[in-house]
């Protein structure tokens, strides 16, 4: 979600080597960014979701996969959680809703029909984790846990007291982590998208000569050589070159 989606397009395009265009009116202009014709992400131009309000904040926003939305949406209210968009349907390809947690982290829920989101990920380029930031991870874990039937657990060998796999089964689809001091004054409860690259600080020098900023710049850790930076237009997000690559 930016203010100016063109702007957006076109920088992340020039960063991770995208395709991408504004769509057509009947979506709202929704973008599909691709990588080799592979869908990667979605752009969208910030808008109010409710006429009077203000427009959302410049951000990366998690999709989580749902068969139901309104069930979801039923459920994540059961377990305190609050629906800040109503679940809609998105022309033929789907059907969304847009949450909060109990904590304060805003996140999706994607019914897909005839487009399942990300067709890559784990490659340069493409969309490699997501991350709940929060102060609180026992009610997170309860949280997700009611609403999505997603289990958190203590991640091994994640070099953090504090780092939780986020599992559907056996399977990590996601982390989660405490806020700690290190977070910004102000930083609200997050999900934190990560994007694979080739060379993480190759790619954070062109960032920055494309205006984007360094939040905490490139430094090892068990999963490889990361950074979190903004785009010119404020949005937070990570890179990371895996230790595999």
């Amino acid at each position: 979600m930016a203010p100016d989606q063109q702007a957006a397009l076109d920088f992340y395009c020039g960063l991770f080597g995208w395709q991408g265009e504004i769509g057509a009116p009947e979506l709202g202009g929704y973008a599909t960014c691709t990588l080799d014709g592979k869908a990667v992400a979605g752009i969208l131009k910030a808008q109010p979701m409710v006429e009077g309000d203000p427009a959302p904040p410049t951000v990366w926003t998690t999709y989580l996969a749902s068969a139901d939305a309104d069930a979801t949406q039923t459920r994540i209210t059961e377990a305190g959680g609050t629906v800040l968009s109503p679940a809609i349907d998105v022309g033929k390809i789907g059907r969304m809703m847009m949450a909060m947690d109990p904590t304060g982290a805003v996140f999706g829920i994607w019914q897909p029909v005839d487009f399942y989101g990300a067709q890559v990920v784990n490659e340069p380029g493409a969309l490699a984790w997501n991350e709940l930031h929060t102060p609180d991870t026992p009610t997170a874990t309860a949280f997700y846990r009611q609403a999505l039937d997603l289990d958190s657990v203590p991640m091994e060998g994640a070099g953090m007291d504090d780092y939780y796999s986020v599992n559907v089964g056996d399977r990590a689809v996601c982390g989660m982590t405490t806020m700690g001091e290190q977070a910004p004054p102000g930083t609200p409860p997050h999900w934190l998208t990560y994007f694979s690259v080739a060379d993480t600080d190759r790619t954070v020098d062109e960032l920055v000569k494309a205006a984007g900023n360094v939040l905490v710049p490139a430094f090892d850790m068990v999963a490889g050589r990361m950074a979190v930076v903004t785009d010119p237009q404020g949005a937070v997000f990570a890179v990371i070159q895996p230790v595999s690559m």
